[in-house]
């Protein structure tokens, strides 16, 4: 009897190290792929941007390159000076952001429905960081409204649609919606 006892002992021990190795040699394969966060690759960043302005969205994602070329190139000018063919609308996000995902829908809405009038972009304010410090962006989702000629405004919080709208015909558009008596 002791001699079973001692086999099957040697044997769970056997068993606890095969998958004490297992588990180590996982953890190795982990360290030596690698875990670095795909936001300190620009490749990865450049591809996601891509990879989201390909979709059927009417949305573009813009990097800090876009935006200069596309909005407002802030390293050449210090005054503003929109660099656009339609005004614009820019939404400034991140991908945890709740409040962000509410408003996604309701621009996806307004980008179909204002297509040829207005563009409407998204900057993902982890991956561009340095756009989001540029323009003092410290709670998401941030609106930036920017008017072919004047200023821009900058709106926070998760608006809703009819208050995006308003903004769209009067700052964008510059129309005075008709009040009704």
């Amino acid at each position: 009897m002791k001699t079973f006892s001692y086999v099957c002992a040697y044997i769970r021990k056997k068993i606890v190290m095969k998958g004490i190795m297992k588990v180590l040699i996982l953890v190795l394969v982990a360290l030596t792929v690698g875990c670095k966060p795909a936001g300190d690759n620009k490749n990865v960043q450049k591809l996601n941007a891509e990879i989201k302005t390909n979709n059927d969205s009417k949305m573009e994602h813009l990097t800090k390159a876009t935006f200069q070329e596309k909005v407002f190139n802030y390293e050449v000018n210090k005054e503003w000076k929109y660099e656009g063919d339609l005004p614009c609308l820019i939404d400034f996000y991140a991908d945890w952001c709740g409040p962000c995902k509410m408003v996604a829908p309701i621009l996806e809405e307004l980008a179909k429905e204002y297509e040829g009038k207005i563009h409407i972009y998204k900057i993902d304010t982890e991956a561009e960081q340095e756009l989001a410090a540029a323009f003092g962006i410290r709670s998401i989702p941030s609106l930036l409204f920017c008017p072919k000629e004047g200023q821009p405004q900058m709106a926070m919080g998760a608006l809703p649609k009819a208050t995006m709208e308003k903004a769209i015909k009067e700052i964008l558009l510059a129309e005075n919606p008709v009040e009704s008596n």
